[in-house]
């Protein structure tokens, strides 16, 4: 009996304690953008009120924002834009969480002056999207796609010596852009006996050279000796449509470009235009000029004509679409934004240094 009053406080205390945190919790609204996992959905909302939309289309420009306008923090993916439309009406906003590794569709430095940090994942997407590119290389010039729509069109009856392609075993390959994508996609051709050669603005280690098997070059020098071409940079006004009509007049008319980074890297007119005139033996993409929503003038559609070309093998950017990577990337993108809500500075947020300076 003399336990009773211990007894009864801490319940209190821990009444009010499971009050405070409640109140905690109703105080924060989080929205994803598009649907997760639901064990990541199950996280966030251990943390606050969370609005996923069910998918499967993207919300709508006006629909995001009216979504988010009482809300503290946002998970985007590719499809999602935020401008300085968007940060005027979600006056609440504390953190921009993006489940992606490029963030061309955030504007960094509006939500740096309004003191928001901008999350990215940076690290899981590279093996996924290695993997596919030696897919897209060697469906591409191995007619994989084309010999299917033979076989589906009820046309096989037998061997026939037809569809004759090239090996990638031992081929002269030429990354452009030696970051984290681009040294993977090396490393995964070294089991192929490929010749490999890089461009980039900074120089990898020469252990790095070594344990890729590699060797640094230029566009003028590798373009004209490369069977394949594979494109693994970032965005940036500076490499918008690097592949133009005069990067492909410098290819060999037997080579292959690749592209599994971004769209508008490439000038898809440009490239439709090369495989016509058979000055270019394939193109394989996984991003599209539609998709960079931060360009104005960017091609609303993929052009028809590209579409029908038989040399060419396209996919609808799956590059992470491997189940337990895009996972791992949506808790990744999930503990930034309960850190964020939190009044933290999340890890891989891309104005860290700004906000340290003001904070």
């Amino acid at each position: 009996m003399e336990n009773r009053p211990v007894f009864a406080k801490k319940c209190s205390d821990l009444r009010l304690y499971l009050m405070k945190q409640s109140s905690k919790k109703m105080s924060s609204k989080l929205v994803v953008a598009q649907p997760i996992h639901n064990n990541v959905l199950s996280y966030l909302e251990q943390h606050a009120d969370v609005e996923m939309n069910p998918g499967p289309e993207p919300y709508g420009r006006s629909e995001l924002i009216e979504k988010c306008a009482d809300a503290h923090g946002v998970m985007v993916f590719m499809t999602e834009r935020i401008d300085n439309q968007f940060l005027e009406t979600c006056k609440n906003m504390k953190v921009i969480s993006g489940a992606l590794k490029g963030y061309n569709n955030i504007n960094v430095y509006e939500c740096s002056r309004q003191n928001i940090p901008v999350t990215i994942v940076p690290d899981l997407l590279s093996e996924p999207t290695g993997e596919l590119t030696i897919g897209l290389m060697l469906s591409l010039a191995r007619k994989v796609c084309a010999g299917d729509r033979y076989i589906r069109g009820g046309n096989f009856s037998g061997w026939r010596p037809t569809f004759y392609g090239q090996s990638l075993s031992k081929a002269n390959v030429l990354v452009i852009g030696a970051g984290a994508v681009g040294k993977t996609v090396l490393r995964m051709l070294k089991g192929f006996g490929c010749k490999c050669s890089y461009v980039d603005t900074v120089r990898l280690s020469g252990e790095e050279e070594i344990e890729l098997a590699c060797s640094p070059t230029e566009l003028k020098e590798g373009l004209p000796n490369a069977d394949f071409v594979v494109l693994a940079l970032h965005l940036m006004p500076e490499t918008r449509h690097l592949v133009d009509e005069i990067f492909l007049s410098k290819m060999k008319k037997s080579s292959f470009l690749i592209n599994p980074a971004r769209g508008s890297l490439v000038d898809e007119k440009a490239v439709e235009a090369a495989l016509l005139e058979q000055k270019i033996a394939g193109y394989a993409a996984d991003t599209f000029e539609v998709e960079d929503w931060t360009i104005p003038d960017r091609p609303r559609s993929i052009s028809p004509a590209l579409l029908g070309l038989e040399n060419t093998v396209f996919t609808p950017h799956i590059g992470s679409a491997v189940r337990d990577v895009r996972e791992a990337i949506e808790f990744s993108a999930a503990k930034s934004l309960v850190d964020g809500i939190n009044g933290q500075i999340p890890e891989n947020t891309v104005n860290a240094k700004h906000l340290r300076e003001v904070r």
